[in-house]
């Protein structure tokens, strides 16, 4: 009975915050990827942070399918979401996953991001295609986003341009592969935004420059083109508008979907309440905490940390 009621709870606040978005629908797609027929259950289960679950769908996948790479490309999605949450804080105004030191455990989702990488560029060899090189760029685009949380600014630089490279054969070999546009337009958005100091030392390294106005349009294109990447878009590019460039309005409407879709995932509901807060809209924002605090998280980590970062939000917000 009391799990009952938690779930209740927790179905009542989620729900408080979706009512506060606008409708939306989203078009079917037509993939350019030869994806196993249980693809879309395993993102279903990452986003609505079933991560276990996830976890144990996409091992599954390596089994059925040990040559492909994207089995191992799924347990790392699903594994990144549980390192963002246990590493999040609650600064400026918002929920965000930015540094932490190397952890033991950092070890198996490199492996998984190295075979990612190792597949691809096997079949590559034998029969160059489109969606080896997507796989091949993503696998780098996964160590790039580890290095940078631990603060690694070269190696998730040296990541960053091979998988760029990787990103930008795969849209030579297939222009209507919009998946590929994730990697490749968060590339220009955070090239661009590196500060001056950074700037030299990007010449220095040889890094291709980017553009912000590129990688916003780029993300565009995979959320409503992309079949893989299309939610990881939505939420980065809604947390970009959100972190440098403070459009929050524009960021909130990017990230509606996603917590209509997906209303029992807390990371979701507590960047919706951190824009409403922005924008001073008080009782939608708290809506979206509390809806945050009651969801049931299966990892016991991520779940203080989220009710951490929901304590922090409020107390930022000054009501009760």
């Amino acid at each position: 009975m009391g799990m009952m009621n938690s779930l209740q709870l927790a179905r009542r606040a989620s729900l408080a915050c979706v009512l506060l978005l606008p409708p939306h629908s989203t078009p079917a797609r037509a993939s350019n990827l030869n994806l196993p027929a249980e693809t879309p259950a395993v993102l279903d289960k990452i986003y609505s942070f079933d991560l276990q679950g996830a976890v144990e769908a996409a091992q599954h996948m390596e089994q059925e399918h040990p040559n492909h790479p994207l089995g191992y490309l799924l347990e790392t999605e699903a594994l990144w979401w549980r390192i963002w949450c246990t590493s999040a804080d609650f600064k400026y105004g918002m929920s965000d996953a930015r540094r932490r030191p190397k952890l033991e455990a950092d070890r198996h989702y490199l492996e998984l991001a190295a075979r990612v990488l190792s597949l691809a560029e096997a079949q590559i060899k034998q029969n160059e295609s489109a969606e080896m090189q997507f796989y091949a760029g993503m696998a780098e685009a996964s160590s790039v986003r580890l290095y940078a949380l631990r603060g690694e600014n070269r190696n998730a630089a040296r990541s960053g341009v091979r998988g760029r490279e990787h990103l930008l054969r795969s849209k030579a070999l297939d222009p209507d592969l919009a998946d590929a546009d994730l990697g490749l337009g968060l590339y220009n958005y955070y090239v661009d935004t590196l500060s001056a100091i950074a700037r030299v030392l990007r010449f220095f390294m040889g890094i291709p420059g980017g553009s912000k106005q590129e990688g916003v349009r780029l993300l565009g294109q995979a959320i409503a083109q992309g079949v893989l990447t299309t939610n990881i878009a939505r939420f980065y590019l809604a947390l970009n508008l959100h972190r440098y460039d403070q459009q929050y309005e524009k960021a909130l409407n990017v990230l509606g979907p996603l917590v209509e879709k997906y209303p029992a995932n807390p990371l979701f509901q507590l960047a919706r309440g951190d824009l409403y807060a922005k924008l001073g809209r008080k009782q939608q924002a708290l809506a979206c905490y509390r809806a945050a605090s009651a969801l049931p998280v299966q990892n016991p980590e991520c779940q203080t940390r989220v009710h951490e970062l929901v304590r922090a939000s409020i107390a930022a917000l000054g009501t009760e």
